[in-house]
C-alpha cells in the first residue's frame, strides 16, 4: 500500500500524465521527462514517503528512491500511459515554458561545470604569479615565470576547445568533430591573420578577423548548429560512404560557418555594445558606469569585453580608462564576495570548496570565470546580488569619475593601478568601491541565499585514531567491522568528488568511488546478489554480515541500455569474495560521452556506526576500499 500511496503522490506532484513525456527508472531513481519542470515543487516531492531527494540533470527530472525504485515504478506505470521516448525534440519542447534566462543559464552551467577544476587551477596559478614577484621570490623576467604564465593561461586560452567537448555531449554531437571546429577558431595561423589585420576571404566569403581564444558563446552556438548539420548529413549521405563523407562534410560546413557566420556574430554584437556604451558615456557617464558594472559578468561570459580592448589596453596616466577597468573592479570584487558568502552559507562540502577557491581567484587575481561558471551563474541568486551591487557601486564610480591609469585585471592585489600622485582622491575612491562592492554583495548574497540540495544527516564518524586502528578492532572484536574490497582496479576517490549530486551528497548512503583502469568487476565480499538491473549498469549486493552495497558502473549509463555490460551473475545468487560479477567495456562508455566513475554506496549505512574509506589512492580487487563499522 505504501508504494501505491507514494506513487500517486509523486504522479500528482510532477503534473500527472499531462506533464509527463516519458518515465524510466534506473537502479535508484525514477527518471521523468517533463514538459515543464518549473511547475513541480521540489520540496513537496522530497516530503513524499520513500523519496530521498530530487535532481535536475540531462533533461530529466529525477526522483531519487533507492533500491526500492522498481516497486514505485510499477505503481506509477499503472497511473498513466507513459512512453519510453527519448527524442530530444520533445525534451526541448518541454522546456519552452521555462524562462529564456533559466534555460540559457542551465545550458551554460551544464557545459561549464566540468571545466571548473581547470579554470580554478589556472586562476590560482595567476594568483601565485601576482604574489611571488611582489614578495621578491620570483623574477618576472625569468623563464620560470614565463612557463608558469603558460600554465595559468592555458585553461582560458583553450576554453573554446574544452567547451566544444562538453557542448558536444550536451547536444549529442560527435565530440572530436566539435573539438576540431574549436581548434580551427583558435588555430595559430588564423590568430596570425587576426594579428596582421589584413582582410581575409575564404572562397570569396569575407572572414571576420576576431580573436576567439577565451570566448564562450561562439563555440557554443557553433556546436548547437552542428547538431542539425550532422542530422542533415545523416539523412542525405549514403551509408556506404558515411564513414568518409560525414566527417569531411561536417568539418567543412561547420568550419566555414564558424569563421564566416557564427563567430562574427559575437564580434558584431560586441562592437554594437561598445558603440552604445561609449555613446551613453559621452552623453551621461553616470549612467554608463552602472550599466557596465552591472552587466560586466555577462559581458565577460560572452567574450564581448574584448570589443573594448583598444580602450583598456591603452590605459595610461595621459589617457586613463574611465569605463572598463573601473567596472571590472566592482564586478570582480562582487564575484569574489558572492562566492565567499556562498562558501559560508552552503551546506554541501563540494559547493563550499568550489566557492572558496573561486572567491580567492576573483578577489586576488581578478579571474572570475571559476566564480561565474561554478557558482554565481549556476545558482543565479548570487549573480543577481553581484549585478545589483555592481549597479550601485557603478553609479558612485560614474559620479566621481573613477580612473584606471594602467592596464591590469582589477583585484585586491592590483589595486595600485588606480594610484596617481596628482589625483590622490582617485585611489581613495577606488578603495571605497572595493570595500562597498565586497560588503554589499556579501550581504545581498547572504539574504538571497542559494537553492541547493541539503546534505542528509550522516552517521557519526569514527575518530582518526579509530580509523587508524580498524584492523586492531577487527582482531580484538571491539566492534563488528566488514571489509569491503574494491570490486575493480583503479583510483580510489571520495564519494564527495563524484560528478553527480545524488552520490556526492550521499542521498543513497555513504561510500567511496573508483575511477576504473579495466572493465572487470569482482564481488567485494561474500554475499548474495540482490539485483542485477535489466540494463546491467548497476548491481545490488548484500554481504553475509548484512551490508547492502550498490555498485553503479559509470554515471547516467542507464541510457546505454546494457550494451557495454556483460553480467555473469543473476538475482539471488550467492557469490564469494573475488568472484567475477561483470565485464564492462570502458572504451564504449567513454566513446558515448559518459563518465566511467563507479560509486560504491552502502545503501543501509544508517544502520552502522560509520563507513570509513581505506587509506589508499590506487586499489586492486585484492585491496580493501572501505570499512563498514
Amino acid at each position: 500500500m505504501k508504494y501505491q500511496t507514494s506513487a500517486q503522490a509523486i504522479y500528482e506532484a510532477v503534473g500527472t500524465e499531462s506533464n509527463i513525456i516519458s518515465l524510466i527508472h534506473c537502479m535508484t531513481r525514477l527518471r521523468f521527462r517533463l514538459r515543464d519542470e518549473s511547475i513541480v515543487d521540489d520540496e513537496a516531492v522530497k516530503q513524499i514517503p520513500g523519496v530521498v531527494g530530487v535532481n535536475h540533470q540531462s533533461g530529466q527530472y529525477q526522483v531519487i528512491i533507492g533500491n526500492d525504485v522498481a516497486n514505485y515504478y510499477d505503481e506509477l506505470a499503472k497511473l498513466g500511459n507513459f512512453t519510453n521516448d527519448n527524442d530530444d525534440s520533445k525534451v526541448e519542447e518541454s522546456k519552452e515554458k521555462d524562462s529564456l534566462f533559466n534555460r540559457f543559464a542551465s545550458f551554460i552551467s551544464s557545459c561549464m561545470s566540468p571545466l571548473i577544476p581547470a579554470l580554478i587551477g589556472g586562476g590560482m596559478i595567476k594568483v601565485v604569479l601576482i604574489l611571488l614577484p611582489m614578495l621578491g621570490w620570483l623574477s618576472e623576467k625569468g623563464q620560470t615565470y614565463a612557463i608558469l604564465t603558460i600554465f595559468g593561461d592555458a585553461p582560458f586560452y583553450f576554453l573554446p576547445i574544452m567547451l566544444a567537448y562538453t557542448a558536444a555531449q550536451y547536444f549529442k554531437v560527435t565530440p572530436m568533430l566539435a573539438v576540431t571546429v574549436g581548434a580551427i577558431m583558435i588555430h595559430p595561423n588564423f590568430a596570425a591573420m587576426v594579428t596582421a589585420g589584413k582582410s581575409v576571404t575564404f572562397m570569396g566569403l569575407p572572414v571576420t578577423l576576431a580573436t576567439y581564444s577565451s570566448s564562450v558563446i561562439p563555440i557554443l552556438m557553433m556546436v548547437w548548429l552542428m547538431k542539425y548539420i550532422e542530422k542533415g548529413i545523416d539523412k542525405i549521405c549514403p551509408a556506404s560512404l558515411k564513414s568518409v563523407l560525414k566527417p569531411l562534410l561536417v568539418l567543412f560546413i561547420s568550419g566555414t560557418l564558424a569563421l564566416v557566420v557564427v563567430g562574427p556574430i559575437g564580434t558584431y554584437a560586441g562592437n554594437l555594445l561598445s558603440t552604445v556604451i561609449l555613446f551613453i558615456q559621452g552623453k551621461a557617464s553616470w549612467l554608463a558606469m552602472p550599466l557596465m558594472a552591472a552587466f560586466m559578468p555577462l559581458i565577460v561570459m560572452t567574450g564581448m569585453h574584448w570589443a573594448f580592448a583598444p580602450i583598456f589596453l591603452a590605459a595610461s596616466l595621459a589617457h586613463p580608462d574611465t569605463l572598463i577597468l573601473p567596472a571590472m573592479l566592482a564586478a570582480n570584487i562582487a564575484q569574489g564576495a558572492a562566492c565567499l558568502a556562498v562558501m559560508f552559507k552552503a551546506k554541501n562540502k563540494n559547493t563550499k570548496q568550489v566557492a572558496g577557491a573561486a572567491s580567492i581567484s576573483a578577489l586576488l587575481a581578478g579571474v572570475t570565470e571559476p566564480a561565474l561558471y561554478g557558482i554565481t551563474l549556476k545558482y543565479k541568486k548570487p549573480l543577481y546580488a553581484a549585478m545589483i551591487s555592481g549597479a550601485i557601486t557603478g553609479l558612485y564610480m560614474g559620479i566621481v569619475n573613477l580612473k584606471s591609469y594602467v592596464f591590469a585585471v582589477p583585484s585586491l592585489v592590483s589595486i595600485p593601478q588606480f594610484v596617481n600622485k596628482a589625483d590622490s582622491a582617485n585611489f581613495i575612491n577606488a578603495l571605497i568601491v572595493l570595500v562597498a562592492s565586497f560588503i554589499l554583495t556579501f550581504i545581498l548574497t547572504w539574504i538571497f541565499g542559494i537553492d541547493e540540495e541539503v546534505e542528509p544527516a550522516t552517521v557519526a564518524a569514527s575518530t582518526t585514531s579509530d580509523l587508524n586502528n580498524v584492523d586492531d578492532q577487527l582482531d580484538s572484536g571491539a566492534q563488528t567491522t566488514t571489509k569491503i574490497y574494491s570490486p575493480m582496479a583503479g583510483e580510489l576517490i571520495s564519494l564527495d568528488s563524484v560528478n553527480d549530486p545524488t552520490f556526492a551528497q550521499k542521498m543513497l548512503g555513504d561510500g567511496v568511488a573508483i575511477i576504473p583502469q579495466d572493465g572487470h568487476i569482482y564481488a567485494p565480499f561474500a554475499g548474495t546478489v540482490m539485483t542485477v538491473f535489466p540494463t546491467k549498469h548497476a548491481i545490488g549486493l548484500k554481504s553475509d554480515t548484512g551490508v547492502e552495497l550498490l555498485i553503479h558502473c559509470g554515471l547516467d549509463t542507464v541510457n546505454l541500455q546494457g550494451v557495454p555490460f556483460t553480467a555473469y551473475v543473476k538475482d539471488n545468487q550467492h557469490v564469494a569474495q573475488g568472484e567475477l560479477l561483470m565485464d564492462v567495456d570502458l572504451k564504449q562508455i567513454k566513446a558515448a560521452g559518459y563518465d566511467t566513475t563507479t560509486p560504491l554506496v552502502v545503501t543501509n549505512s544508517s544502520e552502522f556506526v560509520s563507513v570509513e574509506p581505506a587509506d589508499k589512492t590506487v586499489v586492486t580487487a585484492n585491496d580493501v576500499a572501505m570499512y563498514v563499522i
